[in-house]
């Protein structure tokens, strides 16, 4: 429903300073990975680490997010299972939505490769992998991205949802009151936030935090700021982000994943306008409006006690709901366009084209990673197809499998294949419905746990029914993920 999602912190500048592209490459292989790194220095900036939590732990430190990351999906513990590439793909955009993020795994199923696209990844490489292919195609990615973020994106679409939208933004951009904006990761919450400051021709400071991004030690230090020897390595004292805000906007993405302690203390500054830095006991006193957005259901998190009540509703004095990709309608069809103008102008090639059942296949997906998979998708049709008129073929090649509608064809199509298969069971003999029910509920739920990375509401959502039947369906199954919403 929107353009290219923005930085994660109007801090962050969107290159390094002496002007080679920063690249992180993850892989457990220290021969692939020094391979690449010796390959591609002379173009990049390229940092490199061995393991998921060792990369998040050095992504927390940067002030500059890597504009590419080159990943392994097959990490430790489980290097022999696309799991932890999947959770770093999450970490990465969480840290910075608007990295582009190359796969380079030998776990190179189709399924897995297009499970990793829909996940935020933008192209999928199997090793080995030609040198010189590579380089080009991550120095493709650089520019694409250093020329996609325009300085204030528009909305697009004229679903009534995007009418909706528009004028809740006008509503809300004047007032000094906090927002909180909800929907799923890809959505665009960040660019809805900063229109929410600047619709108004505000000339003070946006800046935005990513609370999933940061170290919990940390994020009490990077909001209020600290006196010098506060804490190991404060070797001078540093205003924090609420009073670099000033009187201007405060964004506080993925809010729900901010500790419960630190929640007192930001609920105090939306009371009165008070805090103090780490290691001071001076007041000190905010103007800044703050703007929170999450991908979690707070009410859920409120009644798990996760989340404090009194926060909550502080913050929810108004409340954006982005709606799904897939319930945007021919708004998908737009965003196509406007995507595809974009990239192929940049690329400096001809437009491709959809023809009548590729469009049909179009509308029918689900995008479940939403525009930022939309865009990427995009991307890679313009890089492969430039000129041409893409097939329904080559479009399902691009969507993630375990999507619903994946191939745009209605549950019902495949019905008289499942009647088939049904008589074969049956014919078998031995067949128990209960079990085989209870098996394909299971695989359901496992699914759409997976796609809701472990959000509850999220996966109750991909199912069609309620959380508490989900929670209830779970308990049945003696399933325990331990998952929040």
């Amino acid at each position: 429903m929107m353009p290219v999602p923005m930085p994660n912190t109007a801090r962050t500048p969107a290159a390094r300073a002496h002007g080679r592209p920063g690249l992180l490459i993850v892989d457990d292989d220290p021969l692939i990975a020094d391979s690449l790194s010796f390959l591609l220095e002379a173009d990049f900036d390229v940092v490199s680490h061995a393991s998921r939590p060792a990369a998040v732990a050095w992504l927390r430190e940067q002030a500059t997010a890597p504009a590419l990351a080159l990943i392994d999906l097959g990490l430790p513990p489980c290097p022999h299972r696309p799991d932890e590439g999947y959770a770093l793909i999450a970490d990465l955009l969480a840290h910075s939505p608007d990295t582009r993020i190359v796969v380079l795994s030998g776990q190179g199923e189709d399924t897995v490769a297009r499970h990793a696209r829909a996940l935020g990844a933008t192209e999928f490489v199997a090793k080995p992998a030609q040198p010189q292919a590579l380089n080009g195609l991550l120095r493709q990615l650089a520019q694409t991205r250093a020329d996609a973020a325009p300085a204030l994106p528009a909305l697009i679409g004229d679903s009534e949802q995007m009418v909706r939208l528009r004028a809740q933004i006008e509503q809300y951009a004047g007032l000094p009151y906090p927002v909180l904006i909800e929907g799923e990761s890809g959505t665009g919450k960040d660019i809805v936030a900063n229109r929410l400051h600047a619709v108004v021709g505000r000339t003070h400071p946006f800046l935005a935090l990513n609370c999933a991004a940061i170290s919990p030690s940390l994020v009490e230090p990077t909001l209020f700021g600290h006196a010098r020897g506060a804490f190991t390595g404060a070797q001078t004292a540093r205003a924090g982000y609420f009073e670099d805000a000033a009187q201007g906007t405060l964004f506080l993405d993925e809010i729900g994943e901010l500790p419960l302690d630190l929640q007192a203390k930001l609920l105090r500054v939306l009371e009165n306008g008070e805090f103090q830095r780490v290691g001071e006991t001076q007041l000190r006193r905010s103007s800044a409006r703050i703007i929170a957005a999450t991908n979690r259901d707070l009410g859920a998190e409120v009644r798990a006690g996760r989340f404090r009540s009194d926060l909550y509703h502080r913050l929810s004095v108004f409340t954006i709901t982005l709606p799904p990709l897939r319930d945007m309608g021919d708004d998908r069809l737009r965003l196509l366009e406007h995507f595809r103008a974009q990239f192929c102008a940049q690329l400096g090639r001809p437009p491709f084209g959809l023809d009548a059942a590729a469009r049909e296949a179009w509308l029918g997906y689900d995008f479940p990673g939403n525009v930022r998979e939309l865009r990427n998708i995009v991307i890679r049709l313009a890089t492969k197809h430039p000129g041409r008129e893409v097939g329904r073929a080559d479009l399902l090649s691009e969507f993630d499998p375990t999507a619903s509608s994946q191939d745009g064809g209605s549950a019902e199509a495949g019905e008289g294949d499942l009647v088939t298969v049904a008589t074969g069971h049956l014919r078998a003999g031995g067949f128990r419905l209960d079990a085989r029910l209870h098996e394909w509920e299971s695989a359901y739920i496992e699914a759409a746990m997976r796609m809701a990375r472990g959000n509850v509401s999220a996966a109750a959502r991909l199912l069609g029914i309620a959380r508490t039947t989900l929670y209830h369906r779970m308990d049945a199954q003696g399933r325990d993920d331990g998952a929040g919403d």
